[in-house]
């Protein structure tokens, strides 16, 4: 018996929906803790596995984590941090375990840890962070896919990375709040959650210029102290619940969404054909009418983000006409076109080329999801489909949307988890 998440789909949903803190803010966040003898506390943070994963990992490094997941409050006091190997298990399954690679050689000193694992959506490989790292003075060892990183202490430096890398700018964001003088890192990834960590270190002391820019400047401390800080939104389940909105509502508000940074979402979406009111914090979608197919092309933030391309797969097997999806950034993130395909909808794939051909009426069936976005994009296939859908693989769906099935099913969706 397995459990699965059943979706009786063809319900009008109509209510309020409200966001939760941003889930690729928080990993980052959790690891910068380590920086710091003193109390660091979150606000606002998702109850997700992957959350409460990397919880488990600071615990497991000698971190005291005290954590309220009522009211998405955690405190975390990591003055007897002393491990330096984060457990094999959990780096293989949350590919955000590797931020502790910045925090804790810059800690300790030193830190080994397995090559990360997280869905298996194409290679994404952690060059460039050792690059980084080697660059502050640190010594790399690779043996038997585990890296050890050695520094007796680091040093500031030039680091320009060949592509921008949002999990390598913040390691080496957190790498060098510690070292002794000053980094510069150049083609640093534009994203807000780079943004937000930048947010929190110059809290815990550090200086930081150029935040949110593609050159950022940072004077390392010898000593950090702790912060108070409340996640931002999460971007990612915003659009989500937008394209949920297009899609099957009747009447639906969402509170919470961070428009300011999902210009291209808010842009491909009006393209289609999809109006968006926002007002006083809370935003209303409307998909009146045929829907338009659109050319995307995912790309690194401020582009199209890569973990809302399956989700927009669903609305354009609505609209009226042939669209194409060109994925840039993940080779294998195009595996949810095939179960979209079993139930009923017309797409060919040729990567990184996805072209959707719609209308499609969807037909409800079993299907499995193959990584966090895939999750997601079944249930919203679910919801418009005709008849009953079973959708396996939900710990990828835990991963990081939070209570997803209870939020729909507060504004009149029909899902449940069953054994089945």
């Amino acid at each position: 018996m397995k459990e699965v998440l059943w979706i009786e789909g063809g319900h009008p949903l109509k209510g309020t929906l409200r966001v939760s803190g941003s889930k690729n803010a928080t990993l980052p966040l959790l690891a910068a803790t380590l920086l710091t003898e003193e109390a660091c506390v979150l606000e606002g943070i998702p109850d997700v596995q992957d959350v409460r994963m990397f919880l488990a990992l600071i615990e497991h490094l000698g971190g005291r984590v005290s954590y309220d997941p009522a009211c998405g409050r955690v405190c975390i006091e990591a003055k007897n941090v002393s491990s330096q190997t984060p457990p094999e298990e959990v780096v293989k399954r949350m590919r955000a375990s590797v931020l502790t690679m910045g925090s804790l050689l810059a800690r300790l000193g030193v830190v080994e840890v397995s090559l990360p694992g997280g869905c298996a959506i194409g290679r994404r490989p952690i060059d460039q962070h050792l690059k980084g790292f080697e660059a502050l003075g640190a010594k790399v060892a690779l043996q038997n896919g585990h890296v050890r990183l050695q520094a007796s202490g680091l040093t500031g430096h030039g680091v320009r990375f060949a592509v921008p890398t949002v999990t390598g700018t913040e390691n080496l964001l957190m790498a060098a709040s510690l070292a002794n003088g000053v980094t510069t890192i150049e083609n640093a990834a534009l994203e807000p959650e780079v943004a937000e960590l930048c947010t929190a270190l110059q809290k815990m002391g550090v200086d930081i210029e150029g935040k949110g820019t593609s050159k950022i400047t940072v004077c390392g401390k010898k000593r950090l102290g702790g912060f108070v800080h409340r996640v931002c939104r999460d971007r990612i389940e915003a659009a989500t619940y937008l394209i949920v909105s297009a899609l099957a509502g009747e009447d639906v508000v969402l509170e919470g969404v961070p428009l300011e940074h999902m210009s291209a979402v808010v842009d491909v979406l009006g393209e289609a054909g999809v109006q968006i009111e926002a007002e006083d914090g809370r935003v209303r979608t409307f998909a009146g009418g045929d829907l338009n197919p659109c050319r995307v092309r995912t790309a690194p933030y401020p582009g199209f983000p890569t973990d809302v391309q399956a989700q927009l797969m669903v609305l354009l097997t609505k609209a009226n006409g042939a669209s194409l999806i060109e994925e840039n950034i993940f080779e294998n993130r195009l595996m949810h076109a095939e179960e979209l395909r079993r139930m009923g909808a017309a797409i060919e794939v040729e990567s990184p080329l996805a072209r959707v051909l719609g209308p499609c009426k969807l037909q409800g069936t079993r299907v499995l999801a193959t990584d966090l976005r895939a999750s997601a994009c079944l249930v919203l296939a679910g919801l418009v489909a005709g008849g009953e859908t079973l959708i396996e693989g939900l710990h990828h769906l835990d991963r990081g949307y939070e209570r997803m099935e209870e939020k729909l099913r507060s504004v009149g969706a029909r899902v449940e988890r069953i054994k089945a």
